[in-house]
């Protein structure tokens, strides 16, 4: 990208777990920048961070941050997108959000690159980043919608503690140390949702991401069903979702069933995922090779093994999808659309 026009770029959120992975990227897939601008609060503003090894004073994010600014990259929370990617609109940035806030907009691209680059650019100003647990099962999905296509979709997932933030992740550490000496653990952060009701997340399984609806699935559940189908641009597949939140640090897993629309042979199936864009087939249970969590934390690809097909239905296949949710499921998912708009420019 050397060749490349240089790009007026800023970081909302530059401080969070999603906004250092984003910086990081940027620095190490050489991004065309002529001037960074890092944004947070102002209870974070006036932290110093290091790009290409020269100093950034981190600003506060206001709605006159972003004049000349061209790609603004947002994670700060779904109410920081709606107050301040507005005002970056209309100064003339191009907006990559990855929050909730405006994935189920009608006039909105929900891009994940491997699956539907093309909307890209039909945006008006925003591109919303799907949630992380969409992005991985999407991306690992699409090759077998393109040959079978799919008419349904049974996930559960197997959430890290970091989706839901440092503290999430802090508290996690301290429980597991307090129950390890035998000591009273007291929750305080997991689950988050709209009761004040806390559990133990050491060593347990949390049948709970986000708030609940009134249908009896999660806000994260909802995420996956709606998601999918926007990014498919198919209304008529049948998903659903049971989201859950493990004691791992890093990475989310995912059981996935899929029922395709066509007859298969389960070596191409294998085949066509492993030379998808973006994806790895670690798949050899022989030797007890399949992903996990400990193995996809770091890296930008999507994982997929335990491929198989259904006892009960010809038709359809069973897996394991694992990917870093911070990378590939947020920062690197968001890079990725930013490489794009700069070549196209």
């Amino acid at each position: 990208m050397s060749n490349q026009k240089l790009f007026n770029v800023a970081v909302v959120g530059a401080t969070g777990a999603v906004g250092e992975q984003i910086i990081r990227l940027l620095e190490e897939r050489n991004f065309p920048i002529q001037e960074l601008k890092l944004l947070s609060s102002a209870r974070s503003a006036g932290v110093k961070l290091t790009f290409r090894g020269q100093p950034v004073i981190v600003q506060e994010a206001t709605p006159n941050s972003f004049n000349g600014v061209e790609i603004a990259l947002f994670s700060a929370g779904g109410d920081v997108s709606k107050a301040l990617i507005p005002h970056a609109v209309e100064a003339g940035a191009i907006c990559i959000d990855n929050t909730s806030a405006y994935r189920m907009d009608p006039d909105t691209p929900l891009v994940v690159p491997e699956v539907n680059v093309d909307k890209i650019n039909e945006h008006r100003g925003i591109i919303a980043n799907p949630n992380c647990s969409t992005i991985q099962m999407v991306a690992a999905l699409k090759p077998l919608y393109d040959r079978y296509g799919i008419s349904k979709i049974i996930v559960s997932t197997y959430q890290a503690v970091s989706g839901a933030g440092a503290k999430a992740i802090n508290e996690m550490l301290r429980q597991s140390k307090e129950v390890l000496e035998g000591k009273a653990s007291n929750p305080d952060i997991l689950p988050v949702g709209s009761l004040p009701v806390k559990h133990q997340i050491a060593f347990n399984a949390i049948p709970q991401i986000d708030k609940f609806h009134d249908n009896g699935f999660t806000n994260e559940e909802m995420k996956m069903i709606l998601e999918t189908k926007k990014i498919m641009g198919d209304d008529a597949i049948e998903v659903t979702a049971t989201c859950v939140r493990i004691p791992v640090v890093y990475g989310h897993s995912e059981s996935v069933y899929v029922e395709l629309k066509e007859d298969f042979d389960i070596e191409e199936v294998k085949s066509l995922m492993a030379s998808a864009p973006g994806i790895v087939l670690a798949d050899n249970p022989a030797e007890q090779v399949y992903p996990l969590a400990t193995d996809a934390a770091g890296k930008l690809e999507t994982f997929v093994g335990r491929v198989r097909r259904d006892l009960s239905n010809p038709r359809a296949v069973n897996m394991w999808i694992v990917s870093d949710n911070l990378l590939k499921g947020a920062a690197w998912n968001a890079v990725q659309i930013a490489e794009y708009i700069a070549i196209e420019q």
